[in-house]
């Protein structure tokens, strides 16, 4: 493997960080936002992560939730890369099961041209909505014949399952290596091999239970696992994956991050009124009423029952927030407790200030780089 600066999955810790830190971008859209607002937001926050010295920018892939305009990730990610120089940009992830291989292929393809050597292509196996909008993005049971050939693959048609041919279709794609005989085999994804040496991004898998993390761990790539909105899956996904993981040309050993909801705010108080929206938010979409992210004072004025207090107060409980040196002591302790090799974090609040305040006293809290200070240091 080639050292750490240069290594095309695994990060740098910077400052006092146990482990590298990236952002997970939900590009969320508050009560009184736009869109277009909530755009913008992410290309100040993917500034912000590079000039602090996070690692990676991911952005999600999510449908008919009006509280996230993140539909196109790959549309959002050529406008971060037009607008950075050296962070890592990807998907968190893009939901194979929506897309053609081949269409996905091209579209990483592209950015790769567009920011070499700074994509990351994070694939997820769940549809990222409903099934009625799972149906209108036209996904399809279709099984490629021939793609793995693997009792892992018997196992995935016996249930139904068949992201791994999926998976393998796309890599054929990306890598141009199609067997003679195959049908695709004069199909070139483009941009791509058929048009001169070129990279191509990384393959993450993403999770929230243990397929992923088995199947990641069998073909030897990175795994990311949701922990975020599956905590308490997160550390027998990271045990399945380590104990299925085979090295591979990609990693020689296992990489595993997880995304990790925390907010940071200079007052503790503001912090829980901050996160509270986004439990809200959470709550009426898990009960059929997705919207807009509420307001804080929508969130503390609502009412509300017995039981919507206790999905509440479960969901906070996985929740990093409070003050920078609150939430970095509960980000040490979960980095500690799962072993993960990198942290990526998430801050669903209500506007894009909080949420940008919140990355840059938890960057304060580790000693990150400030690239602003070290050029007035310079100059």
């Amino acid at each position: 493997m080639s050292d750490k600066v240069s290594d095309p999955v695994r990060g740098e810790a910077r400052g006092t960080a146990p482990v590298p830190l990236s952002v997970l971008d939900l590009v969320t859209v508050g009560s009184g936002r736009t869109a277009a607002q909530a755009l913008a937001t992410s290309v100040e926050l993917s500034r912000l992560a590079e000039r602090r010295g996070y690692h990676r920018h991911w952005v999600a892939e999510h449908h008919s939730m009006p509280g996230v305009a993140s539909s196109s990730p790959a549309v959002i990610l050529a406008h971060l890369a037009a607008h950075t120089e050296r962070i890592r940009l990807g998907s968190g992830g893009v939901m194979l099961p929506n897309h053609a291989p081949l269409v996905i292929a091209e579209q990483f393809g592209t950015l790769e041209a567009l920011a070499p050597g700074r994509v990351d292509l994070g694939l997820g196996r769940a549809p990222g909505t409903d099934g009625a909008t799972a149906a209108a993005l036209r996904r399809t049971d279709r099984l490629n014949e021939g793609a793995l050939g693997s009792p892992l693959l018997e196992r995935s048609r016996e249930l139904g399952e068949d992201f791994p041919e999926q998976l393998a279709e796309l890599i054929r794609f990306l890598d141009d290596d199609f067997p003679d005989g195959h049908p695709y085999a004069r199909i070139h994804a483009v941009p791509g091999p058929v048009q001169g040496p070129t990279a191509r991004p990384p393959i993450w898998l993403l999770g929230s239970s243990g397929f992923s993390a088995r199947l990641a761990g069998l073909m030897g790539l990175p795994f990311a696992f949701a922990h975020h909105f599956s905590a308490r899956n997160t550390v027998p996904a990271l045990d399945l994956y380590r104990e299925s993981f085979r090295p591979s040309a990609v990693l020689d050993a296992p990489y595993a991050l997880i995304g990790v909801a925390a907010l940071a705010n200079d007052d503790a108080k503001e912090a829980r009124r901050q996160v509270l929206t986004g439990a809200l938010s959470m709550l009426r979409l898990r009960t059929g009423r997705p919207g807009l992210i509420p307001t804080p004072e929508e969130a503390e004025a609502y009412e509300f029952s017995l039981a919507e207090r206790e999905f509440v107060d479960s969901w906070l409980g996985n929740v990093i927030h409070g003050t920078a040196e609150e939430v970095r002591d509960g980000l040490d302790a979960l980095q500690k407790r799962t072993g993960a090799d990198e942290l990526m974090l998430t801050a669903n609040a209500h506007g894009g200030e909080a949420r940008l305040r919140s990355y840059e006293l938890i960057a304060d809290a580790y000693g990150l780089p400030d690239d602003d200070v070290v050029r007035s240091r310079t100059d």
